[in-house]
């Protein structure tokens, strides 16, 4: 079991908890994850380390509530424990040797590209971050991401905060004024990092996605996470999670996403239901 040392809401649908996990923190590199269980009979959940600090012994994960797990997740709090943590897994970003690059986040997505963007920053790397969002009530991380890119630029849906527009329109922005990167790294909903990797293949940018597939096991077994990269099955959990943007099969993975919509809406309303007897029962 791991005790959870911090827990900090976020926005009203994001919540950030800091791990007491030694060993893990001990190896853990930007663009690996852990997975998660909060009870001893809850599922299993892959989350992408957000930070770590090697020196406290813990890891940072930054989860959106939008089911029955992450519910259940979020009822605990400083100085309880969940009951698995497991890690790290997943292969590392490959940052060595890029000179120049943009980091390219949406939504809670932000969480897996600050580390990226850190871990560039602070090996001298010339990094361009690029976060967009809905709305100003949803952002997170944003004095994170400004302290650790050489140039930050905001983007919102509705012009809340920073720009009006999508992180697309940004990044075309940069491109089209005479920016050469040696490389995109995008993560975020899988809709956005689609139309990023189509924007960077017509410029001719190497571009890497990050992908959060349906997963159980994180050791290449069960097979949930298998995605379509250059023609061939890879597995996220052991080949990825990050591969070469512009190979991924991005219809077929969102295909892939939306087979358990319906049995996750009901177990997500089983759970509110449980919630709301719950707060009754103490009133």
């Amino acid at each position: 079991m791991n005790r959870i040392i911090r827990k900090q809401v976020l926005n009203p649908t994001v919540t950030l908890m800091e791990i007491e996990a030694p060993l893990i923190a001990r190896k853990a590199e930007p663009g690996q994850f852990i997975i998660i269980r909060s009870h001893t009979d809850a599922e299993r959940i892959p989350l992408t380390i957000a930070d770590f600090d090697r020196s406290r012994g813990t890891v940072t994960i930054i989860f959106q509530i939008v089911g029955a797990g992450t519910m259940r997740l979020n009822t605990l709090n400083e100085g309880e424990f969940v009951e698995s943590f497991a890690g790290p897994l997943g292969k590392a970003t490959e940052t060595e040797g890029l000179k120049k690059t943009a980091v390219v986040g949406g939504g809670v997505g932000c969480a897996i590209a600050y580390p990226v963007t850190k871990k560039l920053f602070e090996q001298g790397t010339e990094v361009h971050a690029i976060a967009g969002f809905r709305s100003k009530d949803l952002v997170i991380l944003e004095d994170e991401f400004r302290a650790h890119s050489t140039k930050f630029v905001a983007m919102s849906d509705d012009g809340s905060w920073g720009e009006k527009g999508l992180v697309t329109d940004a990044l075309r922005k940069l491109v089209e004024s005479g920016e050469k990167y040696d490389e995109v790294i995008t993560i975020g909903p899988l809709i956005m990092m689609k139309f990023v990797c189509g924007l960077t293949k017509e410029f001719g940018i190497k571009t890497v996605a990050s992908m959060n597939p349906i997963m159980i096991d994180g050791t290449g077994m069960c097979g949930c996470c298998r995605l379509t990269v250059g023609g061939k099955t890879r597995f996220a959990c052991v080949d990825g999670p990050e591969f070469d943007g512009h190979e991924i099969d991005f219809d077929e993975a969102m295909s892939r996403s939306r087979m358990y919509a319906e049995f996750e809406k009901r177990e997500r309303e089983a759970a509110c239901n449980l919630f709301r007897a719950a707060e009754g029962g103490r009133a």
